[in-house]
Formats: C-alpha cells, structure tokens, sequence
C-alpha cells in the first residue's frame, strides 16, 4: 500500500512545473487570475443590471400605478418579478464562478508554495 501512495505522489508532483521555471509560473499564474477577475466582473454585471431595472420597474409602478388599470399594473409586476428572478439566476451563477476562482487561488498558492520549497531543498542540495 505504501509504494502506491508514493507512485500517486510521484504523478502528483510530476505534473507541477520545475522549480527552475518558479518566476514565469508565478507571471503565468498573476495572469491567469487576473483574467478571472475581470470575466467575474462582467460576470456580476447582468445580475446587477437585473435588479436595478426590477427595481425601477416596481419604483415607477408606485409612482404612475394609480393611473394603470389592474391589468397592466400585474403586467409591470410579473415583468419586475421576472426581472428580479433572472437576476437571481445571475447572482447564483456568479457566486459559483466566485468560489470556483477563490479555490483556484488557494490551489495556486499551494503550488507556488510547493515549488519554492523544492526550489529551496534543491539549493540545499547542491551546497
């Protein structure tokens, strides 16, 4: 049993980048993160968009709604609640994205921090 573990580890720490290559993987790894920030923004925007205009919708039927008859005034508050429940579906979304990319972050902090240890044990070596 203990040789498969260290075969698995074996495979795990194959698949990191060399210590050697630790600055351009720090660089790729900056902008790879910050690509997922700024898709998380127009991520959030849609749903952002949603709720204010649910919320004009419902601000303006409070204003002009005594002048609609009953009709139209359950019209412009289905629209609103779809509105408001689209955005929800929105909001979901990018709360799934959000903690996807924290978790990213997390992992490559670990490698990052694996990488420097090796890096490390290495110079070690060679002294």
């Amino acid at each position: 049993m203990e040789k498969q573990n260290e075969s698995m580890r074996e495979r795990l720490l194959a698949r990191l980048p060399q210590p050697e290559n630790l600055a351009a993987y720090r660089e790729e790894t900056a902008s790879l993160l910050a690509k997922h920030e700024k898709a998380l923004f127009w991520e959030k925007t849609p749903s952002s968009v949603c709720y204010a205009s649910a919320f004009a919708i419902v601000m303006a039927d409070n204003f002009w709604g005594q002048k609609l008859d009953a009709a139209m005034t359950h019209f412009i508050w289905f629209w609103a609640g779809l509105l408001f429940f689209v955005g929800a579906i929105g909001d979901l979304r990018y709360r799934i994205y959000r903690s996807k990319v924290d978790l990213l972050v997390g992992l490559k902090q670990v490698q990052l921090q694996i990488l420097e240890i090796q890096a490390s044990l290495q110079k070690r070596g060679s002294e």
